[in-house]
């Protein structure tokens, strides 16, 4: 699977309404508990492994998967033993 380059990702972000795009990491075995966030995400892992827990279902995730979650919902996040890293575009 060929990823896109950042400055791809950001672009088509931009064409459905996304106003801010950055990479963001994680140090290996991070956990953050239930949060939310005030904007929309929107997500292209490229590095590690990350579990996104939303609505009681989890999923993993590793390079070149992608997720999305809306603003206000609850999810947990924990990352793996090489931490990850993803390039996330948010609708503020």
């Amino acid at each position: 699977m060929t990823l896109p380059t950042f400055a791809e990702f950001a672009a088509e972000a931009r064409t459905h309404g996304f106003d801010e795009v950055l990479e963001r990491s994680w140090a290996p075995d991070t956990e953050l508990a239930t949060h939310s966030h005030p904007f929309d995400a929107r997500a292209l892992v490229v590095q590690g492994r990350m579990w996104l827990t939303e609505g009681g279902q989890t999923r993993q995730l590793g390079p070149g998967d992608r997720f999305e979650i809306a603003r206000d919902v609850p999810h947990d996040e924990r990352y793996g033993p090489e931490g990850a890293t993803y390039w996330v575009a948010r609708r503020n």
